[in-house]
């Protein structure tokens, strides 16, 4: 059985037939967040629901990172290269220091606590732009329920004097989120609000002007699940997780085919020797497959 479906005859070359889909851990509750280290060679996720993130590499295998971690969800680097996590537990965005402290970048907005953010990325500014639904503080698994104090938003972090704008203010619940190459345009996956079975669930694209968003149109509906996490290729590809597996889209939003994961995939990101292999959180464990595509990760 293939291990992956080509509804464009294109994603045949983003494909390799002989790198296989490998599992590299499991036993986890829901992962999420994944981020590539290259100058230490390793990958960390977040373990959610088990208050963890996780640490994979080619050379020692799977560790704990950090636990307790305040059911951290999405994480990315900075132009520094410290990791940006979003903070389920705490309600906040907080920058890891070389020398391992701790700094708050994000908690607050106009006086009331974030609801739980999600997923975070960085521009080549150096400001912060980070996803806020209510995931985390609906129910006590991935955090704690709470009452939600703001809307669900996206918001941008100004690097210097860390004062925060909401940029995105129509969708139900923001989730994952990336930048176009050019950084013209903002995508964002709208995964709708909790136990609502009726909730539209679709990645929108907004035009990009330095620190302002406008516009805001659909751009891709998954088939199968729902478009949480995802990440750009060289070419502007976006490759987003789905109920089964990573789908990957053009930048015109025309699918172009599937890896097929045994598991609902939650995030992804490129990473390894040449940002040609293609990590992969989903459910109780984390994947890899190397592709004949490299991806652009921010920073």
């Amino acid at each position: 059985m293939s291990f992956f479906e080509a509804a464009d005859p294109v994603f045949s070359t983003y494909v390799l037939g002989n790198a296989p889909l490998k599992q590299l851990a499991t036993g986890f509750d829901w992962v999420e967040g994944p981020v590539w280290f290259g100058d230490a060679n390793c990958l960390l996720f977040s373990d959610i629901p088990n208050n963890r993130i996780m640490r994979w590499s080619p050379d020692t295998g799977i560790s704990i990172y950090r636990e307790p971690a305040n059911f951290t969800n999405g994480h990315t680097r900075d132009l520094q290269g410290r990791l940006i996590s979003c903070e389920h537990g705490t309600r906040r965005v907080t920058r890891t220091e070389h020398d391992g402290t701790i700094t708050v970048v994000a908690d607050s907005y106009q006086g009331k606590r974030l609801n739980s953010p999600n997923d975070v990325v960085v521009k080549s500014d150096g400001s912060i732009w980070f996803s806020d639904p209510h995931y985390g503080i609906m129910t006590n698994y991935e955090g704690h329920k709470s009452e939600q104090e703001l809307p669900c938003q996206v918001y941008r972090v100004d690097p210097e004097t860390y004062e925060m704008k909401a940029v995105v203010t129509d969708l139900d619940c923001p989730n994952g989120l990336a930048f176009s190459k050019d950084e013209r345009t903002l995508y964002v996956a709208d995964t709708g609000k909790i136990f609502d079975e009726n909730a539209n669930r679709l990645i929108r694209s907004y035009d990009v002007d330095n620190q302002t968003v406008s516009g805001g149109k659909d751009f891709h509906t998954v088939s199968a699940g729902c478009a949480d996490g995802f990440r750009l290729d060289e070419n502007g590809n976006i490759w987003t997780s789905a109920g089964d597996g990573v789908h990957c889209i053009s930048p015109e939003g025309k699918f172009l085919g599937k890896i097929l994961v045994p598991e609902t995939v939650s995030n992804i990101c490129f990473g390894g020797r040449a940002k040609h292999q293609l990590f992969i959180t989903a459910t109780t464990s984390l994947y890899a497959i190397k592709l004949n595509r490299s991806g652009v990760q921010k920073p």
